[in-house]
């Protein structure tokens, strides 16, 4: 009901262009337009795919299954009898019948069905195409998986522009509050020009560090805008804030283990390595006899009226024997195609394999970041404290305060990226493990 109701808000977004509109978005909301119908195009794609694989499998059934066609035949035609080996001679007749017949008009209304009884490589073709439409739908669960990261990608990346802002604008109120500082102490006679210049470089520096977090908030959400498919002319907001929660470190093999369970790209492609072998099967099996039954009814005669009801009914064994060498050409073929996709899924499972211990040793190396990052603010606070009650008691220089200041500043935005690289490392994790929900929960 949610994703429809934030759905309902974006039909008159285009009425309203010219209004600054602002859309307050939770991660929740912001992942559930990403994956609405007309969301990310890789989902309408993945959807399109299964409609392929579902055709493909009704054209394989249909070869299981009896078929019957209608038939109307019109024919006009002469003969030559003799060509024939018929010679009309009547004894007592003065002249010699014509051999030459024609013209005769009949008229042919039929019913035709024929089935395949029996046949093994139609019946293995099936299976296949059932494998591939499954390996579809977990191509599908794989692309809502990816689309759903990429929101909470670039939701994190808006999260961490947001609170960049914050950052500096908290740094330039700093800088503006020592510098104040700065000149009140020349104006008593203890300070010199130096220090206010300095005082107002370190405020430009952080003025220009304020417009660029602005310019890289903008990008953030424009991204998010596109991972959303929304219009890029809306404005979205978070209504949560990036925030750093402790977590127990995971275990690179049970994430492992998670993951060949669960990751439905791997998943898709044994599904793919299972049709290709079933191709391969139903190729060898075309050299086997199949069973047909076929049979007809119709009425045929000059005309319609005057035409007599005629049927045939039998049953057809096919022997392939030589068929200038297209069946074994095929089975080379198929037999190719199997050994790609065996070679795939190899790569596949090591890609896996690969994602899940850098994403396992992501979110270790983030854990400690955030814990020194922390640590280090902390203590770049207290020495600025320190160094502000110093320099107002006049025994440290007015450089001391601005070096304390730029270490406040630097382990400000460290946190920030701290956190922000921890939260990443977590949808790594749930990307790789391919337990995305799990990890965001």
């Amino acid at each position: 009901m949610k994703r429809w109701t934030l759905l309902g808000w974006f039909c008159f977004i285009p009425a309203f262009a010219q209004e600054a509109r602002v859309l307050p978005l939770t991660l929740e909301q912001a992942v559930d337009l990403g994956l609405a119908p007309d969301g990310a195009l890789r989902l309408q794609l993945a959807g399109e795919l299964i409609r392929q694989a579902e055709a493909q499998r009704g054209q394989a059934r249909a070869a299981l299954l009896p078929g019957a066609d209608g038939a109307y035949t019109f024919r006009s035609f002469t003969n030559n009898l003799e060509a024939f080996g018929v010679r009309l001679e009547i004894p007592g007749l003065p002249f010699r019948p014509p051999n030459f017949v024609g013209p005769i008009e009949t008229s042919d209304w039929r019913a035709q069905f024929t089935w395949n009884v029996l046949d093994l490589s139609a019946w293995t073709r099936y299976k296949a195409a059932g494998s591939r439409l499954k390996a579809a739908g977990l191509e599908q669960q794989a692309a809502r998986n990816q689309a759903a990261a990429a929101v909470v990608r670039a939701y994190t990346n808006l999260q961490r522009a947001h609170q960049q802002i914050e950052t500096a604008r908290a740094n330039v109120e700093l800088a503006e509050r020592l510098r104040r500082l700065a000149e009140s102490r020349k104006a008593a006679g203890a300070g010199t020009g130096i220090e206010i210049t300095r005082a107002g470089v370190q405020l430009a520096n952080e003025r220009t560090r304020l417009l660029a977090a602005e310019e890289e908030r903008s990008a953030a959400e424009l991204q998010l805008l596109r991972a959303m498919n929304l219009p890029l002319m809306t404005r979205v907001e978070t209504r949560e804030e990036l925030r750093y929660e402790p977590r127990e470190t995971p275990d690179a093999e049970a994430l492992l283990e998670a993951a060949r369970a669960g990751r439905p790209e791997l998943q898709a492609q044994r599904e793919r390595r299972r049709a290709a072998g079933l191709s391969f099967e139903a190729a060898r099996r075309e050299r086997l006899p199949s069973l047909q039954a076929f049979g007809d009814y119709g009425v045929v005669g000059t005309t319609f009226s005057s035409g007599l009801p005629t049927r045939s009914v039998g049953v057809r064994v096919n022997l392939p024997v030589f068929d200038g060498g297209r069946r074994d050409a095929r089975r080379a073929e198929t037999a190719s195609l199997a050994r790609q996709e065996e070679l795939r899924t190899r790569d596949v499972e090591q890609q896996v394999e690969m994602e899940v211990r850098l994403a396992a040793e992501a979110i270790r190396s983030a854990e400690a970041q955030v814990r020194t990052a922390l640590e280090a603010l902390a203590l770049a606070e207290q020495e600025l404290a320190h160094a502000e009650r110093r320099y107002e008691a006049g025994v440290a220089p007015a450089l001391e305060v601005t070096d304390a200041q730029t270490r406040v500043a630097r382990a400000r935005e460290q946190k920030v990226t701290a956190i922000f690289r921890h939260r990443s490392a977590r949808v790594e994790v749930g990307v790789a493990t391919g337990a995305l929900e799990e990890i965001l929960r």
